[in-house]
C-alpha cells in the first residue's frame, strides 16, 4: 500500500480497511466466531501464497526475517528468544461483530473491517490478495464462496477515503490515519463500553473487573508495542508514573458480565478460550491524559487475543 511514512511521536498510525464481498453461495458465521473464521482463512491462504510448502514453520524458518507471512501473521523473534519475548502482537485486528450469527445469502453483499498497524510494508496488499482467494477456497463452516469487490480505506468516522484494492489491482499509496495520544481537555468522568469480550492481566493473573489502573497499563503497553514493532518506535514516557496516575482513577459503576466462548484450531484440533468480560464501567478522576488512549482502543483493542477481535472499547 505504501512506502514507510513517519508517524508522529504523540500518535499511533492505523489503516482502517473495509473488505466488501458478493456471496456466490450462502455463508454462515456462527455466533462469536466471525473474526476467528476470517483470521483462520487469511492465515491459511496467505501461507499458501507466500511460503514454500516444505517450510518447517515461521518460528524455525531461516528466511523469517524477510518473509511476509512471518512478519504479518506469525510475528516474533527467533526460536531461541528469551521467555516472554518470542511472540509479538500481530499488526492487525478484525472488526466483524455485525456478522456474528448471520447467514449471508447467495447474491448478497457483506463486509468486515480490519485495522492494520504496520506502516512500513504493503501489508494491505497481502490481505487483499489472500481474501481474493475466497472465491476459490470459500468461507465459514460450509465453505461458501464469495468474490472480493473492493478494499477501501476508511476515515475516523467510517467513511471511505481511498480505494486500496479494486478486486483486481491495488490503488495508489495512501497515508495512515493518525490517532492522537495528546490530552484533549479536562475530564472528570467517563463511561467505557467493553464491546467485545476482554481479558486483562494484572498482578500475574486475569483481572475479574476492568479496574482503571490495569486497563490503562495494558492499553499503554499495547500501543507502545505496536509503535515499536510496526511504527516509529515505542512511547517515550515514564511508564511507572503513568500507571500510578491511572491507578488513582476509580471505578464508580461496573455493569460487567462474563461470556464464555471457544474456538477449535483446524490445524491442531486444540480448543482455545475466546471469552472475557463485556458491559460498561464508569470511571471518575483526573482523566484528561487517558482519554486519547481509550479512544485509540476502539482501533487497537486491549488485552489478550485482540487479533480475534477481542478487547474492543467504546467511549459513551
Amino acid at each position: 500500500m505504501n512506502q514507510h511514512r513517519s508517524v508522529k511521536q504523540n500518535s499511533i498510525g492505523v489503516y482502517p480497511l473495509r473488505f466488501t464481498f458478493a456471496a456466490r453461495e450462502p455463508i454462515h458465521f456462527p455466533e462469536g466466531l466471525a473474526s476467528n473464521i476470517l483470521r483462520g482463512a487469511f492465515g491459511t491462504i496467505f501461507r499458501r501464497l507466500s511460503c514454500d510448502p516444505q517450510c518447517p514453520g515461521a518460528k524455525l524458518c531461516d528466511r523469517r526475517a524477510s518473509c511476509a507471512y512471518a512478519r504479518v501473521f506469525e510475528p516474533g523473534a527467533a526460536a531461541d528468544a528469551p521467555s516472554g519475548y518470542g511472540d509479538w502482537p500481530r499488526p492487525f485486528v478484525f472488526r466483524s461483530t455485525h456478522l456474528e450469527g448471520q447467514t449471508i445469502r447467495a447474491g448478497s453483499e457483506f463486509y468486515f473491517d480490519l485495522n492494520l498497524f504496520d506502516t512500513h510494508v504493503s501489508a494491505a496488499l497481502f490481505f487483499s490478495l489472500a481474501f481474493a482467494e475466497i472465491s476459490r477456497d470459500g468461507l465459514g463452516p460450509s465453505r461458501g464462496r464469495a468474490d472480493l469487490i473492493n478494499v477501501a480505506q476508511m476515515d475516523e468516522s467510517g467513511a471511505p477515503v481511498a480505494c486500496v484494492f479494486d478486486g483486481a489491482a491495488p490503488g495508489p499509496p495512501t497515508e495512515p490515519l493518525l490517532l492522537p495520544l495528546d490530552s484533549p481537555h479536562a475530564c472528570g468522568r467517563v463511561t467505557v463500553r467493553f464491546v467485545t469480550p476482554t481479558e486483562l492481566k494484572g498482578g500475574g493473573s486475569l483481572a475479574e473487573r476492568p479496574e482503571f489502573g490495569v486497563l490503562l497499563s495494558r492499553l499503554r503497553d499495547r500501543i507502545s508495542a505496536l509503535r515499536k514493532l510496526y511504527g516509529d518506535g515505542p512511547l517515550e514516557m515514564d511508564f511507572r508514573a503513568f500507571a500510578e496516575r491511572a491507578a488513582a482513577v476509580r471505578m464508580i459503576r461496573g455493569e460487567i458480565s462474563h461470556v464464555g466462548r471457544w474456538r477449535r484450531s483446524s490445524r491442531t484440533g486444540a480448543v482455545h478460550p475466546l471469552g472475557g468480560f463485556v458491559g460498561e464501567a464508569e470511571y471518575q478522576g483526573d482523566l484528561a491524559e487517558f482519554l486519547p488512549y481509550l479512544r485509540a482502543a476502539k482501533w487497537t483493542g486491549v488485552g489478550r487475543q485482540t487479533a480475534w477481535g477481542k478487547g474492543e472499547l467504546a467511549i459513551l
